[in-house]
């Protein structure tokens, strides 16, 4: 494995970082097997875990696969939504990042979070409250570097800004979606992010799966996850027709649809790292057998032809959009009288 340095923080990683989302109840339930996908991981060289209190009881698989290597491991860890019915377990408020980092490092089974990151921006709750909360932690020593993720390149400026303006901690990196198929990115938050010498993150460079080659267009299995799950994405005929491209350009370059799509997502300057999300063994040594593939400038203007570069192709469901997008009512001019 060769390595990236972090963002500006020292702190060196690998362009492929475990995601453990998978490993424990909300995938693969079999703890026994979720810690040996996590040693396998490592043992490739991996140094890279990235989790989030609200995956379950992901958090505790990671804690128990980490004992006797947590100083090997770069652990970052994630806060924000609601891991139970409290209205206040949940968001990026004070009262509860004090709670939530007690929590995660309780589970983690460790005294500090090397990244600490706010899932999702929190609309309800000052900047300026989150960033006062996160830097007395790194302050404190439980938390060594904090980040964001999802948010939009307005959002990482002003975070930068208060941050500067009022001494503290900021933003070390980014955690935002990225893919062949999901390429908005390239567009704002990418060189915002390398403005400020932040480090990114991508997830789901897979695009949720579709990637893997399993998802085709015209076969039986191509609405297998949309049917279980109700994801539209999985149905999206500009997805799966710009997924066939891409198999016949994995075809001819004979190199597997998977192992493109993570070497396209390290591939951009301002990427540190992606994260894949294993849920078995298998699929973990897939991703292995292809770290070494390094794609020719032909093949990335070969997939800039198919999916232009700042575009997505349709969009993931669950990618945060914000709520002037989620709320109907923030995008209504409604007369006063008329409002219910």
């Amino acid at each position: 494995m060769q390595y990236r340095t972090l963002g500006r923080t020292g702190i060196k990683v690998t362009p492929y970082a475990l995601g453990a989302m998978m490993l424990g109840s909300l995938g693969n339930p079999d703890r026994t097997e979720a810690i040996r996908i996590i040693h396998r991981a490592l043992d490739a060289g991996i140094n890279f875990v990235d989790t989030a209190d609200r995956y379950g009881d992901s958090e505790e698989v990671v804690g128990e696969a980490l004992k006797g290597r947590r100083d090997d491991v770069v652990l970052a860890t994630k806060f924000w939504g609601p891991v139970d019915d409290d209205v206040n377990h949940r968001g990026a408020s004070r009262r509860w990042i004090v709670q939530a980092v007690e929590r995660s490092l309780r589970r983690l089974q460790t005294d500090h979070i090397d990244l600490y990151q706010l899932h999702r921006p929190d609309p309800e709750t000052d900047i300026d409250e989150t960033l006062s909360a996160l830097t007395d932690l790194v302050r404190q020593g439980k938390v060594r570097a904090i980040g964001s993720s999802s948010m939009r390149g307005s959002e990482i400026v002003e975070a930068q800004w208060v941050a500067e303006r009022r001494g503290f901690e900021r933003f070390r990196t980014e955690q935002p979606n990225y893919s062949i198929l999901d390429r908005e990115i390239e567009r704002e938050i990418l060189p915002v992010a390398q403005r400020y010498g932040m480090g990114t993150l991508v997830y789901s460079p897979l695009a949720g799966g579709m990637l893997t080659g399993r998802y085709r267009a015209g076969h039986e299995n191509d609405n297998f996850r949309s049917a279980r799950t109700g994801m539209r994405h999985f149905r999206d005929e500009r997805r799966l027709a710009a997924i066939e491209q891409l198999v016949t350009l994995s075809d001819e370059i004979g190199v597997k649809l998977t192992h493109l799509a993570m070497a396209f997502a390290i591939a951009h300057p301002g990427v540190t790292s992606a994260i894949a999300g294993p849920r078995t063994m298998e699929q973990l040594e897939d991703t292995l057998a292809g770290v070494d593939v390094v794609l020719s400038d032909e093949v990335l203007d070969r997939i800039d032809e198919i999916v232009p570069p700042g575009e997505s192709i349709g969009a993931m469901d669950m990618v945060y959009r914000g709520p002037e997008v989620g709320d109907g009512r923030l995008r209504r001019r409604v007369p006063a009288e008329r409002r219910a």
